[in-house]
């Protein structure tokens, strides 16, 4: 069977730049595949170019080598070999078929067949492959897909989720950015079962795919479909209340993972982030958006500087989010937090010890009732004043 073209395009300007254009030349019958090639179609920006090529990987490098091109072999079980221009990565990895998958690896072999290769990934509108003339490859429908707002798997939903379960969760995340219309019936029964199997995945997958679905611009119809087949309550068992999610993105809040996951969490933030393996810093800022105080419009520069003298500006941003602040005495409010310079308590333990006050405990006992008075008057008085009220107290 003849392999024809979908459609043709005018070749995107991304394909005559040099450091790709160089590739093609040495790879002729390479292809462009996967985001590159769906992100195009879709009229979206996009940051990497991966190509398919029918070589055998070890071809590949020979040919690149005999370019002189840099090329790293960083997958060659799995037929990925990495070409280097310009300090920059592009992966070139040959067509591939399916030998055998347990649901979370695939054992594979090398094919010459575009077709095959399209049938082993996961999404219709992942499935296309492009030519540098423009030329698209559509096997499975993906670009009527991609302008119907339809997510679909490539063949029978059930077997392509059993392949690999972290499909699940890369369908919720593609459905938060290309989706839009009701997945049929077979793919809501492929993912309400595989739900239970999450289980198998390692956290920080689950984590990282998590983090994705709450990035996208308008993540509650994922979120809500993940809630309703039981897939939001095997990712996040400690409870999750999409409305509160809903109710922060139709406020305007910005698309920041851990700012939503602290509006659709409902449970201890500190069992989530040791079951999912956070960062510090990611706990961390976890536990502030949900525990930090609440400035408000009223608030005062001195109050608001108390604030800040004990919390990051951004952290109390966020928090007004969280709270349900909205319009524009709140968006003025965040201005002002942004913009007010941080306060710094101006004494050390030296400035202590310089009045003759003996190291130990009293040290920060003395410190510590200072910077209490210094945060009552605003967090204004200068070092000089400090110095003065320290001695005060030395001196009671």
């Amino acid at each position: 069977m003849m392999d024809l073209p979908a459609c043709r395009i005018a070749p995107p300007a991304f394909l005559s730049e040099p450091r790709l254009s160089a590739l093609l030349d040495v790879l002729p019958e390479a292809r462009v595949v996967g985001g590159a090639v769906r992100d195009t179609l879709a009229g979206r920006a996009f940051v990497d170019v991966d190509l398919a090529s029918p070589l055998p990987p070890e071809a590949v490098m020979e040919r690149l080598i005999a370019a002189g091109l840099k090329v790293v072999p960083t997958g060659l079980t799995h037929g990925t070999v990495t070409a280097v221009l310009d300090g920059r990565p592009i992966e070139i990895t040959t067509l591939r078929r399916d030998v055998e998958t347990d649901g979370r690896h695939a054992v594979v072999a090398f094919t010459g067949d575009w077709r095959e290769d399209a049938a082993r990934r996961d999404f219709t509108i992942n499935a296309m492959s492009m030519t540098r003339d423009g030329a698209v490859f559509d096997y499975f429908g993906g670009l009527r897909d991609l302008h119907e707002g339809r997510l679909r798997f490539v063949g029978d939903p059930a077997l392509r989720v059993a392949e690999d379960y972290l499909r699940v969760l890369r369908f919720f995340r593609f459905f938060a950015r290309y989706g839009g219309a009701e997945p049929d019936d077979p793919t809501m029964a492929a993912l309400r079962s595989a739900a239970p199997r999450l289980e198998s995945l390692s956290v920080e997958r689950v984590w990282h795919e998590l983090s994705l679905i709450l990035s996208a611009p308008d993540p509650v119809a994922a979120v809500s479909l993940m809630d309703r087949l039981g897939v939001l309550a095997a990712v996040v068992p400690e409870g999750a209340d999409v409305s509160v999610l809903a109710r922060l993105v139709r406020r305007g809040a910005p698309a920041d993972a851990l700012l939503r996951m602290a509006a659709l969490l409902t449970g201890e933030v500190l069992e989530f982030a040791a079951r999912l393996k956070l960062s510090l810093a990611e706990r961390d800022r976890l536990m502030a958006l949900r525990g930090a105080p609440l400035a408000r419009p009223e608030d005062d520069a001195a109050a608001l500087r108390r604030l800040l003298a004990d919390t990051p500006a951004n952290v109390l941003v966020d928090r007004t989010w969280l709270a349900g602040g909205d319009g524009a005495a709140w968006n003025l409010l965040r201005d002002r937090l942004r913009s007010l310079p941080i306060p710094v308590f101006p004494l050390e333990g030296r400035d202590v010890l310089a009045l003759g006050v003996p190291p130990g405990p009293p040290v920060g006992k003395l410190l510590r009732a200072v910077r209490a008075w210094w945060l009552d008057g605003g967090c204004v008085a200068d070092v000089d004043a400090c110095r003065d009220a320290m001695r005060r107290l030395v001196g009671g």
